[in-house]
């Protein structure tokens, strides 16, 4: 049994074919409800379908295996505004993005207050987290978290002095 600050190398070290690698752990995470309202018109509207999504999640190193969470989410119709929206599920990930809020934060975090470079950082993530980012995923994600925010709305009249 390898004690606290022994080295043990990482199995998945030095494989070049893609079909090597470990299989994820699938769990499945379901956001289907029968009625959500509008995000236009606040009409309740009913559910019209599901749909499926695969998100990359933090994995586990004793396991040696990635996450995959694999997220139901319902897809309704408003008869209004002839739209069709989805269930928010900004909670566990961003529009369209293949990765969790948990695995953004941390790269992030990663890179900034522990100063890591990108490709570090990556391989950091495999490591520990059993999640494959690549290093300019990470750098996007960095240099979108530190963009400016809009300046707050200013009534500049108040500041000004009357003639």
């Amino acid at each position: 049994m390898p004690g606290p600050g022994d080295y043990l190398p990482d199995p998945s070290e030095g494989i070049d074919n893609l079909d090597d690698l470990p299989t994820p752990i699938v769990k499945k995470r379901s956001k289907i409800q029968d009625k959500c309202s509008c995000p236009h018109c606040s009409y309740n509207c009913r559910k019209h379908r599901t749909a499926k999504r695969r998100l990359r999640h933090l994995g586990n190193r004793s396991k040696g295996r990635p996450v995959v969470l694999e997220l139901s989410y319902s897809v309704h119709c408003c008869p209004k505004c002839q739209i069709f929206f989805n269930v928010d599920t900004t909670c566990l990930a961003a529009p369209r993005a293949h990765y969790t809020n948990a695995v953004v934060e941390l790269a992030v975090r990663v890179v900034v207050e522990d100063g890591l470079p990108y490709r570090e950082a990556s391989w950091h993530l495999w490591r520990d987290h059993r999640v494959f980012v690549p290093f300019a995923t990470i750098q996007n994600w960095v240099e979108a978290a530190g963009k400016k925010k809009a300046p707050a709305h200013h009534d500049w009249r108040l500041s000004r002095r009357s003639p």
